[in-house]
């Protein structure tokens, strides 16, 4: 699986799928995550944010790195994950746990700064249900944001690659 200078290898999930193209017919009206990963037990769902790819130019580069220390990115996040989880569950696909992980290809981000994008997904997609219950049926059963680092030690299964180091 790769998305610009970034590739995760997935080598037992059932089906990876590339689902920010247009393939999924409503691109005009609703946000797609990157992809989004079959496993036997679950769904993965991936949304890639890389400004440190060699072919970001170095102003939007400065522009992402902005949108994560400032949060506004997380609305697009969400909006991201919420939408994609509504047309899996709409296209009956959604009948296994999901998992939504955001990985930011940004070295300099702190296990602080990732701790904090979490919390505020958690919150606002919401992870957990009225009064901090458990959902009936969960709308995510986990989401977390990484940088390569930690993605590589929560995933050693999973180890993501830059291209351009390789």
């Amino acid at each position: 699986m790769t998305e610009g200078d970034l590739q995760v290898s997935l080598d037992d999930a059932i089906d990876v799928r590339k689902f920010d193209s247009d393939e999924h017919g409503l691109s005009h009206c609703m946000k797609a995550v990157d992809f989004v990963v079959e496993f036997d037990d679950r769904y993965l769902f991936i949304e890639f944010k890389d400004p440190q790819d060699p072919d970001v130019p170095v102003g939007r580069r400065y522009e992402v790195i902005e949108e994560f220390r400032i949060s506004s990115i997380d609305n697009e996040l969400i909006g991201k994950y919420r939408d994609s989880f509504l047309y899996e569950w709409a296209s009956g696909r959604a009948n296994k746990p999901i998992q939504y992980f955001v990985l930011i290809g940004l070295d300099d981000m702190q296990a602080g700064d990732l701790a904090v994008r979490t919390s505020s997904l958690q919150r606002a997609i919401p992870l957990r249900g009225p009064g901090g219950e458990p959902w009936m049926r969960p709308i995510v059963s986990e989401c977390a944001v990484f940088n390569i680092e930690s993605w590589n030690r929560r995933f050693p299964r999973y180890q993501v690659e830059r291209l351009s180091e390789a």
